[in-house]
């Protein structure tokens, strides 16, 4: 790949993550302490993206693959997504607010989906070539955080405009990326194009099952923290808080990197269950920690995002990728992402608002606070009790071996979420 093309795309990965964390980080944040919405509304409204991500291969499958050239898809749709977040921001009221988040997510979850596959298209060997690429992304994630809570936006609307702007740019950006066709016009679309009914039969194999449906229970708990944990940060004194999460994202490449060194030693089974334990401390961790004594309970939990994140996602990526038949790799990682970050984190927006909410309480300025201890204590437990399902049911010993003999293969990063 030239070094323009290389750079070009470098843009694009670092602006399409720096939009999505300026305004979904401290949105429960901006919503709690500005709007006064309830926990159960925040979580619908941080839930959006899940809607968006159960439609977003539906969406993908039909209008980027089968109809138009897909960065004139994308630059569309940033220049719409601009629009409704600017809209957005200047709402004061749940429902206005909501279907105008909603209608964003169903703007931007495909685009995830769409700046990889453009990227890829323009790349003779992406094994070698994407990885450079999408790290741009995680560094653009970490510059949001790092802006925002520096400027101490978080309460604000200002996050949600500062993405609105980033999405203009984005948009006009888009326009001036390589020309990507359609590959599939002329050919008819069907569901079955984009999930296989071979796709589907992988779930009725005894591992797949049990690791799918593992997948879907983990994601419910792991809404809190992506929905609650910069209001809880902030509720706890806690400063710059938007910046200090972007420490989870720092240790996340770190812990990428040892991904080979972790499989030779535990292999996919226990690199699993690591994953779900760290969620499980993570929590624990949050519901003990402070600003005083304790604070480094709540630096523990955030760096704990690294196994959090590498240890249950990436490695079940690279679970799929090998358990899945070449022809049905893409389909299969697409139906996992489904169930993932569609339906389990859309259980776990409706869950998370109803535990928050449940344990919400006026202070004596009038103002809400939470009971922070129990609503974390009530996702490690969750967490917990899907960990022991898994250690006690999943055995995939054929395909662990295989794994073991690969672990220094290229590592498959089609997941979105940072």
């Amino acid at each position: 790949m030239k070094r323009q093309i290389k750079a070009r795309l470098s843009v694009m990965m670092f602006l399409e993550y720096f939009i999505w964390a300026a305004w979904y980080v401290t949105l429960g944040t901006w919503l709690a302490s500005s709007l006064r919405f309830s926990g159960q509304q925040i979580g619908w409204a941080a839930g959006t993206t899940a809607v968006g991500a159960i439609i977003a291969p539906f969406f993908v499958g039909l209008i980027a693959d089968k109809l138009f050239a897909t960065q004139r898809v994308l630059a569309v749709l940033h220049l719409i997504g601009a629009v409704l977040l600017f809209l957005a921001s200047r709402q004061t009221t749940f429902v206005p607010v909501y279907v105008l988040l909603l209608l964003y997510c169903l703007c931007f979850m495909p685009t995830m989906a769409l700046t990889n596959s453009l990227a890829f298209r323009q790349m003779s060997d992406p094994k070698e070539e994407f990885g450079s690429i999408r790290v741009l992304g995680t560094a653009g994630w970490i510059a949001a955080g790092l802006l925002v809570g520096f400027l101490k936006l978080e309460s604000s609307a200002v996050p949600i405009q500062l993405a609105s702007i980033s999405s203009l740019l984005m948009g006009l950006y888009c326009l001036t990326l390589p020309d990507t066709p359609a590959l599939g016009k002329g050919a008819n679309f069907s569901v079955a194009s984009i999930f296989p009914r071979k796709a589907l039969q992988l779930l009725a194999k005894r591992p797949m099952a049990i690791f799918a449906i593992a997948s879907l229970l983990i994601c419910i708990p792991l809404q809190f923290y992506y929905a609650f944990t910069n209001l809880f940060l902030n509720e706890s004194g806690v400063q710059n808080a938007a910046g200090k999460m972007t420490g989870g994202q720092m240790s996340e490449l770190l812990f990428m990197l040892l991904i080979p060194w972790f499989f030779r030693r535990l292999g996919v089974k226990y690199m699993l269950v690591a994953g779900m334990l760290a969620w499980s401390v993570r929590y624990v961790l949050f519901a003990y920690g402070g600003t005083g004594q304790h604070v480094w309970m709540l630096w523990g939990g955030i760096l704990l995002h690294g196994i959090c994140y590498d240890f249950f996602f990436v490695t079940g990526q690279i679970y799929i990728d090998r358990k899945a038949p070449e022809g049905l790799r893409a389909a299969a990682q697409g139906l996992i992402t489904l169930i993932t970050y569609g339906l389990g984190m859309f259980v776990g927006s409706w869950l998370s608002g109803l535990v928050v909410s449940r344990y919400a309480y006026t202070t004596a300025l009038g103002a809400t606070g939470h009971d922070w201890h129990a609503i974390w204590l009530f996702a490690s437990i969750f967490s917990g009790v899907v960990l022991l399902l898994f250690l006690f049911t999943f055995s995939d010993k054929k395909t662990e071996s295989l794994l073991r003999r690969n672990t220094e293969e290229s590592v498959p990063l089609e997941v979105p979420l940072a």
